[in-house]
């Protein structure tokens, strides 16, 4: 949920190299929503954890409604440690990346690119 008292800013360059590379490289249909991240808005809204997931809201659009379709799913953080981070959409709508925590705490710093390695599988 976006707050009124704050407005939307355009996402930091890191912000926006993350998103990319998480739909070019994540599920195929990842890369149809490439073009919505141009017209991509990073909201007001923080996570109560104090993790660093974010919400989109794309320029010209309603707020995405509820729901969660994953769009790439990877791992980050040291092997024995590991953390997961994924980029979702809701409604056809680009709407977020979600940090999450596996063995300790959701990371309250992004990633960089280079740390992301692919989720394995599932047994």
């Amino acid at each position: 949920m976006t707050s009124t008292t704050s407005p939307n800013r355009p996402p930091t360059d890191a912000e926006r190299r993350l998103a990319r590379y998480m739909l070019e490289h994540g599920e195929p249909e990842g890369r149809a929503f490439l073009a919505q991240l141009e017209a991509a808005e990073v909201t007001s809204w923080k996570c109560p954890c104090g993790c660093a997931s974010f919400n989109f809201r794309i320029a010209g659009h309603p707020e995405a409604p509820p729901g969660v379709s994953v769009l790439g799913d990877f791992l980050c953080g040291p092997e024995n440690s590991p953390s997961g981070i994924f980029i979702f959409e809701s409604g056809g709508l680009l709407s977020g990346i979600e940090l999450y925590g596996m063995a300790s705490e959701a990371p309250r710093e992004l990633p960089a690119i280079n740390e992301l390695r692919p989720l394995p599988p599932p047994k």
